[in-house]
């Protein structure tokens, strides 16, 4: 296997483990949250409904957090294997944020544990509650420390080069870069999001299913309520993502723009195909809508591909991921907001089969943003793995197994994928609300 195939393939299962590894990292994120909100509820509210929601939501989310573990641990294991380079190079200067965020996991772990065993042995069940909140500190922590990581490689500070080592390593200020702000903020916004459409398409799917249990309504308007919340959160961060960009990776703003040519009062490209390399057809123009996303006025200035070299130019599908990533978010907004105001109205066709259908389709959809964003994150810093430092081709592992690495890890994930999707399945299949509900009050 030659270099360039052991890049190509390196990259290739570092992308599918972080896709699959996305989907348990965002629900382990955003599910503590919302199983916290629901046990307050009910405990405010003295309703059984949103406890047993906070019960159930627990135990399929134990189930993700297993798999999340073994996931995570894979992509430790391949930065050390796939990009030894980068390691040897910055593993100083990342240390710590990865030190960090292997802790927080074991601080959320710990009071997991305390919190799944200690149900039913409080009588203030508040105090039960308030053991859930290092559980989702831990969570979001988690997610922050990791995403520091992934800032550095976009905005690396906090050190100097000296033939060819990094050298006076401040790892707080590599930790505290420019793009971690913007990045942390949307990541736990997108998270949170994202885990309150899933658990509301559970919901729906119920719904049409058959099962008319106010159960099932309580959860449906708590997570889109959360959902809405976070959707609108990410919406204004993502504005503050784009002077980001403009300001530090104006490459990858142009790219995933196609913004070709420098120029002032700078239109934004929805949608549309590329051809001859340059050539856009089918697409919508935003009159300065690039110029007040760039930097906040209609009529400044916005830098193009024109003043990159051409091998420092990312590849230009990420406009795609990109108008997936908007289109969605903007989607499930709306879906969120005529919810919202159907259920202030006492409007009916918000329990109509074919609403309920497209709240059964956010969860997904919600998953897909992700996902597409985050490939615009890691596509969009190419060709670099430490951006204008260290290229993606000079990181890569020389090693000449790395597709039979690729193969097993493409078996375990599917296994991991079924075995997770199977088991929850059946948990909650065999153990409907309905019957929980009646086995609770013929035990008390």
């Amino acid at each position: 296997m030659d270099n360039e195939q052991a890049v190509l393939y390196s990259r290739m299962l570092t992308e599918l483990t972080l896709t699959f590894h996305i989907i348990y990292a965002t629900v382990g994120v955003g599910i503590p949250l919302l199983i916290f909100i629901a046990q307050w509820l009910g405990i405010k509210r003295q309703d059984e409904h949103y406890i047993l929601l906070a019960r159930r939501w627990t135990r399929g989310y134990i189930i993700t957090v297993a798999v999340g573990v073994v996931t995570g641990t894979a992509i430790g294991l391949q930065l050390n294997l796939l990009w030894p380079t980068f390691m040897e190079l910055a593993g100083n200067a990342i240390a710590l944020p990865l030190f960090m965020e292997t802790f927080a996991f074991f601080f959320e772990a710990i009071f997991l544990g305390i919190y799944l065993y200690t149900w039913d042995r409080f009588e203030d069940q508040r105090k039960h509650m308030l053991i859930l909140i290092p559980v989702a500190i831990g969570a979001s922590c988690s997610a922050i420390f990791i995403t520091m990581v992934n800032s550095f490689m976009n905005s690396p500070q906090g050190f100097e080069i000296a033939n060819g080592n990094l050298i006076n390593v401040q790892p707080i200020l590599a930790m505290f870069n420019p793009s971690m702000p913007t990045k942390v903020a949307h990541v736990l916004a997108t998270a949170y999001m994202t885990s309150a459409f899933i658990l509301a398409s559970i919901g729906a799917y119920r719904m049409l299913k058959g099962s008319n249990h106010v159960y099932h309504k309580k959860a449906l308007l708590l997570t889109i309520k959360v959902g809405l919340v976070f959707s609108i959160a990410a919406a204004v961060i993502g504005d503050f993502a784009g002077k980001y960009l403009a300001e530090y990776q104006p490459e990858k703003l142009a790219a995933m723009e196609w913004h070709f040519d420098t120029e002032e009062s700078a239109s934004l490209t929805l949608f549309g195909i590329l051809q001859n390399g340059d050539e856009v057809k089918y697409s919508i123009k935003i009159p300065y809508a690039l110029s007040i996303l760039a930097h906040g006025t209609p009529t400044a200035e916005v830098i193009g591909l024109d003043k990159f070299p051409a091998e420092n130019i990312p590849p230009l599908y990420i406009h795609y991921l990109f108008n997936i990533m908007v289109m969605i978010g903007m989607g499930v907004t709306f879906l969120g907001l005529v919810y919202l105001i159907g259920k202030f109205l006492k409007k009916k066709f918000i329990h109509r089969r074919f609403f309920l259908w497209l709240i059964v389709a956010s969860g997904p959809l919600s998953m897909i943003a992700i996902e597409a964003g985050w490939w615009l994150a890691e596509v969009g810093r190419q060709p670099w793995v430490l951006r204008g430092i260290l290229r993606t081709e000079d990181a890569a592992t020389t090693s000449d197994q790395v597709d039979l690495m690729l193969y097993l890890f493409i078996g375990l994930y599917i296994v991991l994928g079924l075995a997770s999707a199977i088991v929850l399945v059946r948990m909650f299949r065999s153990n409907p609300i309905e019957r929980e509900l009646a086995d609770r009050k013929g035990g008390g």
